[in-house]
């Protein structure tokens, strides 16, 4: 077995703390606040997707056509998105 010591033993430890700048504090609240915009309109497509779904169901089982179910689904989408541009637009002058 071989046992390589460094000079200046345990002051390795320390040399990247030392060599680091100080963090940006308004670079990570921009990062930040992109990341939950990100994540809120992911959140928003994925509700409109399943009221899609839920609408071309519903009108399927009622015995409309594929080309009706897919009319009704899509408007369900468009409508899910308006309402949520709309709720957005309402209460950005009230959040910032």
């Amino acid at each position: 077995m071989f046992a390589f010591v460094l000079p200046n033993h345990g002051e390795h430890r320390f040399q990247d703390a030392r060599s680091r700048p100080i963090p940006d504090l308004n670079r990570e609240v921009i990062v930040t606040h992109l990341a939950l915009i990100l994540l809120a309109i992911a959140l928003v497509v994925v509700f409109a997707l399943l009221a899609a779904v839920a609408a071309g169901v519903l009108a399927r089982l009622d015995g409309a056509t594929y080309p009706a179910t897919l009319m009704r689904a899509g408007a369900t989408f468009a409508a899910v998105l308006t309402l949520a541009a709309v709720v957005a637009q309402t209460l950005t002058p009230v959040l910032t």
